[in-house]
């Protein structure tokens, strides 16, 4: 892998970390178009833990206050939405049929697929629109729920749209938002919470990696072409975590769903017809 690969990988990485089209998804695709197997594992988990950074810079206030008071609503409810994804985790390991579909879907069998959950989860959180009757019997919009308003309910399916997002092509933060968004969270409350999701989401999944990345080893990657692409993607990390917060809530998530829809299509035509890649 050459540094300027590396870094094109770690740009892709920090932007589609936090905006809704699946990072996971799209370094799998670019390590397909430009053949890049050696030390592909490891390198990936670095980035991960790269954008994590961009995460804490992001929310350092909040992080502290989480810190100093660990035993607050927000956290117990971060923990709930943390759940359903450990439990995916946990049962792709130990079931067979399970751990046979999340080999195929790592190795982007459902790449197309995933794309296209992405864009339908999108498109319906823009469209959704939670209403009241007000005392003159119209309906009017509800003002979404703040961060102190969330239950465990909600938590719950916040955190298994999560657990949808682990498979490569179906976005972590588009499903997590457009959860939050079906659960009636405001759009500043989505953006927060997914975001803050992320960090036990990342964390715990470069601890099931981290021994198999270890095992693979670099490959015959230069210590400088890691550093150059973690680099990049957490300083791009931390502005699309500026700019998706700006985005989500202008309502502005049909483009993503357009793109995701148009790139699922694509990678469905490569692997059934073009094979150019897969």
């Amino acid at each position: 892998m050459t540094i300027w690969i590396a870094m094109l990988l770690g740009l892709v990485q920090g932007l589609c970390e936090f905006l809704p089209v699946s990072s996971s998804g799209h370094l799998l695709l670019l390590q397909r178009m430009f053949g890049v197997t050696e030390g592909a594992m490891f390198f990936t988990v670095m980035l991960h833990l790269a954008t994590l950074i961009a995460v804490f810079i992001v929310y350092w206030k909040t992080i502290l206050k989480l810190v100093a008071h660990p035993f607050q609503k927000t956290v117990l409810m971060l923990v709930v939405a943390t759940i359903p994804a450990v439990v995916v985790a946990l049962l792709s390991k130990k079931i067979a049929f399970l751990e046979t579909f999340f080999a195929a879907a790592d190795a982007g069998q459902y790449l197309g697929y995933g794309f296209l959950i992405t864009s339908v989860f999108l498109l319906l959180s823009d469209l959704i629109r939670h209403t009241r009757v007000d005392e003159d019997g119209n309906r009017v919009q509800k003002k979404g729920k703040k961060m102190k308003h969330i239950r465990v309910s909600d938590a719950l399916v916040i955190g298994c749209m999560q657990g949808v997002g682990v498979l490569p092509g179906v976005s972590r933060s588009g499903s997590t938002i457009s959860g939050a968004l079906f659960m009636g969270l405001n759009r500043k409350t989505a953006a927060d919470f997914s975001f803050l999701m992320s960090i036990p989401a990342i964390l715990g999944g470069a601890v099931f990696e981290i021994p198999d990345a270890i095992e693979t080893g670099m490959g015959g990657m230069h210590w400088t072409t890691l550093v150059a692409g973690m680099l990049v993607a957490g300083l791009t990390g931390y502005f699309a975590i500026k700019f998706m917060i700006s985005a989500i809530k202008k309502k502005k998530l049909w483009g993503f769903a357009l793109y995701t829809a148009v790139l699922g299509a694509f990678v469905l035509v490569d692997q059934f017809v073009t094979h150019y890649f897969f």
